[in-house]
């Protein structure tokens, strides 16, 4: 059984966060939400829990930085192709997050671009060639990352 990850993150706005993730082609998981909480399925085993500021205070006392200010994360997706890289961003921008917050990445082997959801959390898309990034490194060339 392949392990599954649960992303949770505070979010000012459950059901407009939870329609910018739907916009974008994730599921919403009625069995895990309620007018708290959104669980929203990314894939089989990424699931990503929107929760609302007094939900995610059940979990931690401790203060929850405003993501348009600070970072704590990075959080990274891997798709098939370059192009897919740049329509995941097309598609964020188009349901109302920002492009590129972090510095578009280029090294021929890997390439890679960022979006920030409503609440300003960094979501980078990247695809990498994995025989030419061996290849690169082999070859003393820059390592990804």
């Amino acid at each position: 059984m392949s392990q599954k990850i649960f992303i949770n993150l505070p979010v000012s706005d459950v059901p407009r966060s939870s329609g910018f993730y739907e916009a974008l082609g994730a599921t919403k998981n009625d069995r895990f939400s309620n007018e708290t909480t959104s669980g929203m399925v990314i894939s089989d085993t990424i699931h990503v829990m929107l929760m609302s500021h007094q939900r995610w205070r059940d979990f931690t006392t401790k203060t929850i930085p405003d993501a348009r200010t600070s970072a704590q994360m990075l959080l990274c997706l891997m798709v098939e192709t370059r192009e897919a890289c740049d329509a995941a961003v097309d598609k964020a921008v188009a349901a109302g997050g920002t492009a590129d917050p972090t510095p578009k990445q280029d090294h021929g082997f890997m390439y890679g671009r960022s979006y920030e959801d409503p609440d300003g959390h960094i979501w980078e898309v990247a695809w990498m060639d994995l025989e030419a990034m061996e290849k690169a490194m082999a070859e003393g060339g820059p390592a990804a990352g």
